[in-house]
């Protein structure tokens, strides 16, 4: 599987734990997951939030008022994707617990999620849609060497 190249911005608010996460998620391995979902050159913006962040921007952007798991903001899909994926650290983190995942592989699964909404995929208007997403998910987590994120 090709990979694709990916200028980076890494960045980390303030949040209880927020050392743990800064420390697993290092700069060329969130560019290896994103370099590996994206299927031409990007420009990524990854942001980890605390719970108060992601709610607010939540609220302020898709009108629900909770903290969720990631959002993407997707500016720009030719010749460039450009886009900025917003992920809630304290989500993430009981999401991989009460899936029984680590909290490595549940940040690959989500970023490798987001990177695809931000090339135009979506998983909530069309099924059909949903299990391509899903199976391109699988495909792409497989061939970084992580396990079916389902």
């Amino acid at each position: 599987m090709s990979t694709s190249p990916v200028a980076l911005s890494l960045q980390f608010g303030r949040f209880p734990g927020v050392d743990a996460h800064r420390a697993l998620l290092r700069r060329d391995r969130v560019r290896r997951w994103l370099a590996h979902a994206m299927q031409g050159p990007a420009e990524v913006a990854v942001r980890i939030v605390g719970e108060d962040e992601g709610q607010a921007l939540n609220r302020q952007f898709r009108g629900k008022d909770y903290p969720t798991n990631v959002l993407t903001f997707d500016y720009a899909s030719e010749p460039v994707v450009a886009c900025d994926l917003v992920l809630c650290g304290p989500v993430v983190a009981r999401e991989a617990a009460a899936q029984r995942k680590t909290l490595e592989e549940h940040y690959a699964h989500l970023l490798v999620h987001g990177a695809l909404h931000a090339q135009g995929w979506d998983h909530e208007t069309n099924e059909r849609e949903a299990a391509e997403m899903e199976n391109l998910e699988i495909l792409l987590l497989g061939a970084l060497g992580y396990p079916n994120p389902y």
